[in-house]
């Protein structure tokens, strides 16, 4: 297989996949006042209670799709994906109370393994010394993706009502099935498949899997904080920026659209040059200062130009996430990377179900009448501890198996 077009197919793969997800964020906290009739705090304590239900079927089931993805090849999988996700914008798009939103989120969270396919897939086609900037190209497809599906989804539901993003990102999930079909190739080469095995696809084994590599156990454990600080963001944004600065569903579209255009900058271009000068591991820990002060930065902004201009130094922390995917990535054989990919998703999973509660908590709490100071940046701070605490542990880690050549 040429690896360059297959990178490109699964490019665009992610990025349709990414621009439908972005399309209905901005107006998730206005539809769900509309639901519960409650004001912004309360909105996002459901917010963080549907996160929570979306993670629990990610962790339950993201390790069954990564054996099989093992075993049948990542292309179904990836289809599979597509196509229900497609389904779940349609279901709360119609949904007439919260518990049908609940229905789509259990249904995307039981399938929603295309980006664990993924990065498998990037895995089957790049060579060692490729990994991290090829995986790269998912924080791109991020990056890119939250360019388009923000800025459009904010226009249209200031235009069109709440409800119409969901349908317009239920089309762009179907048409990225529809294209997967008939354009994505399969990237696992029969010879690297391995049987299906339930007691190595159940949720606890697939983590307990990575004991066998002391080294992905404990860069998983750094991996683990970045996760849950990203919450920080992908949990409250839209809640915080709406509470300090008063902004609307537009707004807040063009904001995470600067936010997608920053990342595809620097995890779509940056990466590729960055991390083969200076070294993963160097890119790492860079990666994870820059997180810690771009968070301290937006917890205590106080006009919303800021949020724009904070964004430049955050952004730099996207070296972080490829660096220390290509790291772990290049522990484990060919054979067992789809199974890798799924125990890091149902890691991910794992830090879904904490970071949600954690950050609307944090925001709910510090925004209601009951605190003892309104600080509705709360969420940011706790990303920033979080992510010192990775970037320690990163070091720790890559100092003492340094030390041995096992890294």
């Amino acid at each position: 297989m040429s690896r360059t077009p297959a990178l490109g197919f699964i490019f665009i793969t992610l990025l349709l996949d990414v621009i439908g997800f972005g399309l209905v964020i901005p107006v998730i906290p206005g539809l769900l006042k509309e639901m519960t009739g409650g004001d912004l705090s309360i909105a996002a304590r459901w917010g963080g209670v549907l996160m929570f239900t979306y993670a629990t079927m990610q962790f339950i089931f993201s390790p069954i799709f990564g054996g099989l993805s093992d075993k049948y090849g990542r292309r179904p999988v990836i289809l599979a994906s597509l196509f229900a996700f497609g389904i779940d914008f349609i279901i709360v798009g119609l949904a007439p109370t919260i518990w049908w939103f609940f229905l789509g989120r259990v249904l995307a969270g039981i399938t929603g393994a295309s980006f664990s396919s993924c990065s498998a897939y990037i895995a089957d086609i790049s060579p060692a010394d490729k990994k991290a900037q090829n995986f790269g190209l998912i924080g791109a497809a991020f990056g890119l993706g939250f360019i388009i599906g923000p800025l459009i989804g904010g226009v249209v539901s200031a235009h069109y009502g709440l409800r119409a993003p969901f349908f317009l990102a239920a089309g762009m999930a179907l048409l990225n099935w529809v294209y997967g079909y008939f354009i994505l190739p399969e990237s696992l080469a029969p010879e690297n498949r391995r049987p299906f095995d339930w007691k190595r696809a159940n949720p606890i084994g697939s983590l307990l899997n990575l004991r066998r590599y002391p080294v992905v156990l404990s860069l998983a454990g750094a991996l683990m904080f970045i996760y849950v600080a990203a919450h920080a963001n992908q949990s409250t944004w839209t809640y915080i920026t709406m509470k300090k600065f008063d902004w609307d569903t537009e707004m807040v579209g063009y904001s995470l659209a600067f936010v997608g255009l920053m990342v595809g900058i620097v995890q779509g271009g940056l990466t590729r040059v960055v991390i083969p000068r200076f070294g993963a591991k160097q890119s790492l820990y860079f990666g994870l200062a820059m997180y810690t002060i771009g968070f301290v930065l937006f917890a205590f902004a106080n006009m919303g130009w800021m949020m724009f201009a904070f964004m430049v130094p955050f952004s730099l922390g996207g070296f972080a996430g490829p660096a220390l995917q290509g790291i772990i990535s290049n522990q484990v054989p060919a054979n067992e990377q789809g199974e890798l990919q799924g125990s890091l998703t149902s890691l991910l999973a794992v830090t879904s179900i904490i970071g949600p509660l954690l950050m609307t908590w944090l925001f709910s709490w510090f925004t209601s009448e009951a605190a003892p100071v309104q600080f509705a940046g709360a969420p940011f701070l706790m990303g920033a501890v979080l992510c010192l605490v990775s970037l320690l542990l990163a070091v720790r880690t890559l100092k003492k198996y340094g030390r041995r050549g096992e890294v």
